[in-house]
């Protein structure tokens, strides 16, 4: 198996089951129809492309490359955003079919567009957030291309140089 995919698939589910965690303990003290609540979301996906990616490079740092890690990023996070997409397709249709109108009623005069849209904006959420967050994390993870650069600084040796 791809080394990427790998652990992509054992952060994405990791991901994926925290989110789905998350809204279940929502629903338990009836705050699931609250749609501010769900920025928590964003530090689910971050913890896990950040450990996905750091864990990743401790594995392969010999051959770490900026687009290895960018795609074991990338992949954590769509493998999250597809399974919670299918969890929530699945309770939006087959468990709490109130649960569209009751959220689409506050954005929409008509809520009767259905659960299909908030399958649209989770996944819409869900990939804008994994291409963000993949990119702000490797900008700690990457190589730098400018190693020595600035080792002269705070040296007094490299003044008696010049």
């Amino acid at each position: 198996m791809n080394r990427s995919l790998s652990v992509a698939l054992k952060y994405g589910l990791f991901v994926a089951g925290s989110l789905i965690a998350y809204f279940l303990i929502l629903k338990l003290f009836h705050l699931h129809d609250q749609p501010w609540l769900r920025l928590a979301n964003g530090l689910f996906m971050a913890a896990g492309i950040y450990f996905a990616i750091k864990t990743y490079k401790f594995k392969h740092s010999a051959e770490f490359t900026y687009v290895d890690g960018f795609k074991t990023g990338l992949l954590t996070g769509f493998i999250a955003t597809g399974v919670f997409i299918v969890f929530m397709a699945v309770y939006m249709f087959h468990l709490d079919t109130e649960f569209p109108d009751t959220i689409l009623k506050s954005w929409f005069d008509n809520a009767e567009r259905g659960g299909g849209i908030l399958i649209i904006i989770i996944l819409m959420e869900g990939l804008a957030s994994t291409a963000v967050l993949t990119l702000t994390w490797m900008q700690i993870f990457k190589k730098s291309q400018h190693v020595g650069q600035q080792e002269h600084i705070g040296d007094d040796s490299q003044k008696d140089k010049r």
